[in-house]
């Protein structure tokens, strides 16, 4: 996936507009808008506050995670938890540790 396609996939998951993501950046929304089409990339120093921003590494912007399927689900896991609030994420953590205790009595009584 290029770069552009991640970005996009990010500016969609936190419902914000290239626009807005250009003035948290500071930069131009055209410079946004050409990240997306794929007809441009970002130097270094944007590339780290776009990091920075969606709390993603440079590794997942740049494409350079492993393409593993479960690599692929631990990334797409690890987007949402980061767009939940603190709150959203306590109750998240608490669901997934009762679905391991739920599964794990299960598989004993197979």
């Amino acid at each position: 996936m290029e770069f552009g396609n991640r970005l996009k996939i990010l500016i969609e998951e936190n419902n914000i507009t290239q626009k807005n993501l250009a003035a948290k950046l500071n930069i131009a929304p055209s410079t946004i808008s050409s990240y997306v089409q794929n007809t441009r990339e970002p130097d270094f120093d944007t590339l780290k506050k776009i990091a920075l921003y969606f709390d993603v590494s440079l590794d997942y912007l740049l494409g350079m995670t492993l393409k593993s399927m479960d690599e692929g689900k631990e990334s797409e896991l690890l987007r949402i938890f980061r767009s939940m609030t603190n709150e959203q994420r306590e109750i998240f953590i608490e669901q997934g540790k009762a679905f391991l205790k739920s599964n794990a009595k299960h598989n004993k009584s197979d």
